[in-house]
Formats: structure tokens, sequence, C-alpha cells
């Protein structure tokens, strides 16, 4: 018989409650607006168990496969929604730093 092996807890799963409270970050499916340098827009966490189709990244131009949490984003004007793209998480935190010729959605 293989010794028993100790697992780290998260701080965040300990029975006895010690730890810090955990941060929510964010809320899937509530939508929040980010200003950025290229403009206003609207934001939504996707979780993984909620799409059931693939969709493709503006930022890299990969696919976001079904599973996968992502973003979906639009501009933040009257009529943006029509302009709603999903991306990567990393690649929406990345999107300033794309170089020239690439469009920003």
């Amino acid at each position: 018989m293989s010794p028993r092996r100790a697992r780290r807890r998260d701080p965040f799963q300990r029975p006895d409650g010690r730890g810090a409270v955990r941060p929510i970050t964010s809320v899937p499916g509530v939508d929040r607006v980010e200003s950025a340098s290229d403009g206003d827009w609207v934001v939504r966490d996707v979780p993984g168990a909620a799409p059931a189709r693939t969709y493709r990244c503006p930022g890299c131009e990969q696919e976001i496969r079904p599973g996968l949490p992502h973003i979906v984003s639009w501009p933040a004007w009257p009529g943006g929604e029509e302009e709603r793209r999903h991306w990567h998480t990393a690649c929406w935190r990345n999107r300033i730093n794309r170089g020239p010729g690439r469009s920003r959605y």
C-alpha cells in the first residue's frame, strides 16, 4: 500500500473557515463598462459551460471552443451591441498592444 499524500488545500476551501474571504473579481453574465485608450466597452464574462458553439477571437484569429471561459465585448454606444465580439480573456487584456494594421475588433 502506498503512503497517503497530503494535499494542500486552497485557503478558501479549508473546513475550519480560516483564510481570506474569496474575492469577487467578476460575476459571470453581468455587464461592466471598461474604459481604455481605444474607447469605452461593455464587457461580459462568459463561463465555460455557457457557449454551445465555436467563436473566432479577433485578437489572435484562433477558435474559442465550446466550454472555454472567455469575454464578450461591444462598443458602449447606442447600437454597439451589433458589433459584439467574443475574445479570449488574455487577447482582450492585450488588445491595446496589438501592432499596426490590426483592426480593433
